[in-house]
């Protein structure tokens, strides 16, 4: 993928094709405000979710859930490989991409890094970081093995409170609903744009 396209400050981010990298804690909104955006811009978008990706696996599914192993981990790496895979392959054909993943800000080599590497140095990242009480309003709706515990929901949260200070561009979306946020991850991206964050 080559690097971000140069833009002014008028940049309209609906009407370019981009590769952006949404990330936040289980209950963030990303699938939601990902959805969301892909379905509304001006040019052809995707959205690709590692998490549907990590359930292609069926039979012998590592789910992280009962514990972060060896198996949990290369499978992970297995769907990031394919997201980063399946988005250049878009974006070779003039199709925009949204990916969503919960990367941690301690993890900088397997997480950011590792999505540069798979997409390109264009990809942009925007966190979704809403406050710990909506984080596990959400969660709590959620079912199957998508539903964390709210232990598990509070580390997550506390761990991705790294991001503050890491120069990608944060959206609090605790009173925003998903147009809200779709909206306002335009405006953040029409900045990257203009001015691409470095990480």
């Amino acid at each position: 993928m080559p690097s971000a396209p140069p833009a002014t400050a008028a940049s309209d981010p609906t009407s370019t094709t981009l590769a952006v990298l949404l990330i936040g804690p289980a209950g963030a909104g990303k699938t939601s405000v990902a959805k969301y955006w892909a379905d509304h811009r001006r040019v052809p978008t995707a959205h690709i979710s590692l998490d549907d990706v990590r359930e292609w696996v069926r039979s012998g599914f590592a789910d992280p859930q009962s514990g972060w192993n060896d198996h949990s981990e290369a499978q992970y790496r297995l769907a990031r490989r394919t997201c980063g895979f399946a988005a250049r392959n878009f974006l070779a054909n003039g199709i925009s991409c949204i990916l969503d993943d919960a990367v941690f800000p301690d993890r900088p080599v397997v997480g950011l890094g590792g999505w540069k590497r798979h997409v390109g140095p264009g990809l942009l990242p925007v966190v979704l970081l809403p406050g710990l009480e909506i984080v596990l309003e959400r969660n709590a709706e959620r079912s199957g093995n998508r539903r964390l515990t709210d232990e598990e929901v509070a580390r997550i949260h506390g761990r991705m409170a790294g991001w503050y200070g890491s120069g990608l561009p944060i959206i609090d979306n605790s009173q925003m609903d998903v147009q809200q946020t779709a909206q306002v991850l335009n405006d953040v991206l029409a900045r990257s744009i203009a001015s691409p964050p470095s990480w």
